[in-house]
């Protein structure tokens, strides 16, 4: 199946094993970010149809539960083929329905087949361990125990791996789940998981897709927050609104993982080489165009470097081909809406206005916007600690390392940062002083491990991904068993 077939496929929900339309029929529109036309057509679910998915999820953790190990290991690795089978189509749907450059979207494919395969380990995973017993004659355990029904909120950008991603290690800990993709890829971040699922075989209500329209989320999450049956909310997005969930899932007594938004710094330390400096943060803020939770937002230099590693930023990023995301030398796609255009632009005339200059880009064409590097950026600018979504890079020089460590650590994000040196010791030491889910020493912001525990400090959430997530994913039971009467108190 082409894109072109998925384009003229009206989308409906995958419900229950079943492809469904929404309650009364409507759909929306689904906008390509290059053209500005309609792409496809999916449904505009509703609370009914939430609520559908949500009963079905329930029903379905019985049968989970009772699927062997083996049995859930193939389906897993079944569904790896399939992605590796399906690759060059998916990666045509994310570039249609994203921006993604062909070279992100292939590299997504691969990513989800490796989470898929790890998956498929996942399930053999010891599922609790003996405790040491107060009394003689007593076995006492900590069993790990699936949740139940989980609900993902799944983001736009990075779509197929961030959703994979929550789907596979969530029923891979024994739980079922139901998918709220984001209404700007309902295909990519949602319907191309149910696809493969249907494609595998996996039991009905396992897996499960509710699709809404732009502005409609909202009846759709209430249903999530107010069954009972569900019992994590599963979130990958903005501080704003991982925040508002939070507190939702707070009132309502529901666990919540969260992976939000991060500023992601680059320390380069006076001892680097600088055009390997320089590739690590082309990659690290430009790659998908600054979409990614994990991109670079701000590169803090040794003064010794400053000036030749601006020039050779500037001269790199000039040189990154922009345009069609399916042109397989694009590198720069476009960003996913008018709205996106409209931010990068009201945040670097702010930080212009407040002196700040602009080394190269500023521009857009259409949704396209120019690579962009900035330097003299003052504290109060927006762009100096908030994180802009788009292909923005402050630089700025320091004294040193510990100058660096000590803006860094006054951000409130913690998601991700980079320290490049030629002393990999000090570098690792340095790490572990900088507030942050995951430091890289000599490489980019952005690197993901599927045995890693990915996720966030502070303002960029709690939680992990990966194996580790099954942690955050089960509950952990006391069993404790005599084989003889208690001594009893009174």
């Amino acid at each position: 199946m082409s894109s072109h077939t998925q384009a003229q496929k009206r989308h409906h929900q995958y419900i229950d094993g079943q492809w469904v339309p929404a309650e009364g029929g409507a759909t929306f529109d689904v906008i390509n970010p290059y053209s500005g036309g309609v792409y496809a057509k999916a449904a505009a679910g509703t609370a009914a149809d939430a609520e559908k998915a949500v009963i079905a999820a329930e029903k379905a953790t019985e049968t989970w539960a009772a699927l062997s190990p083996e049995r859930k290991q193939q389906l897993f690795l079944r569904a790896a083929e399939i992605v590796t089978r399906r690759q060059g189509e998916f990666a045509e749907v994310l570039a249609e329905e994203t921006g993604s450059s062909l070279h992100f979207a292939r590299f997504q494919q691969n990513v989800v087949a490796n989470v898929l395969r790890q998956a498929a380990n996942w399930v053999f995973e010891a599922k609790g361990e003996v405790l040491a017993a107060g009394e003689p004659g007593t076995l006492s355990v900590a069993v790990r125990r699936p949740l139940g029904v989980v609900a993902s909120f799944t983001p736009w950008n990075g779509a197929n791996v961030l959703v994979w991603r929550s789907v596979a290690q969530t029923i891979a800990a024994g739980n079922t789940i139901v998918v709220k993709p984001s209404e700007e890829a309902p295909i990519s971040a949602g319907l191309v998981v149910a696809q493969v699922a249907e494609e595998a075989g996996f039991p009905p209500g396992v897996i499960n897709v509710v699709t809404h329209a732009p502005g409609a989320a909202g009846p759709v999450a209430d249903v999530f927050f107010d069954r009972p049956e569900v019992r994590c909310i599963y979130f990958i997005g903005s501080v704003r609104t991982g925040r508002m969930l939070a507190e939702r899932a707070g009132r309502a007594l529901k666990r919540s993982v969260m992976e939000l938004g991060g500023y992601n710094p680059i320390l380069v330390l006076g001892d680097t080489d600088v055009d390997y400096a320089v590739r690590v943060a082309t990659y690290s803020a430009f790659f998908h165009q600054g979409q990614i939770c994990l991109n670079a937002r701000k590169v803090l230099i040794e003064r010794s470097l400053y000036e030749e590693f601006v020039s050779g930023l500037e001269e790199r990023a000039r040189s990154l081909p922009q345009g069609d995301p399916l042109d397989p030398s694009t590198v720069i796609g476009p960003l996913i809406n008018d709205r996106a255009v409209e931010v990068m632009q009201e945040r670097i005339r702010e930080a212009v206005a407040k002196g700040a200059k602009i080394v190269t880009g500023g521009g857009h064409e259409g949704r396209v916007h120019q690579p962009t590097v900035l330097i003299d950026v003052p504290d109060d600018a927006t762009v100096a600690y908030e994180e802009t979504f788009g292909p923005l890079l402050v630089v700025q020089p320091v004294n040193d390392a510990d100058e660096a460590v000590e803006i860094i650590n006054q951000s409130l994000y913690g998601l991700t940062a980079s320290i490049l040196t030629e002393d990999t010791y000090r570098g690792f030491q340095l790490a572990q002083r900088i507030k942050s889910g995951s430091v890289h020493v000599n490489g980019p912001t952005v690197e993901d491990a599927i045995e890693a525990p990915i996720g966030g400090v502070r303002d960029s959430g709690w939680g992990r991904h990966g194996s580790h997530a099954l942690e955050d994913l089960t509950d952990l039971i006391w069993i404790n068993a005599r084989n003889e009467q208690a001594d009893l108190p009174i």
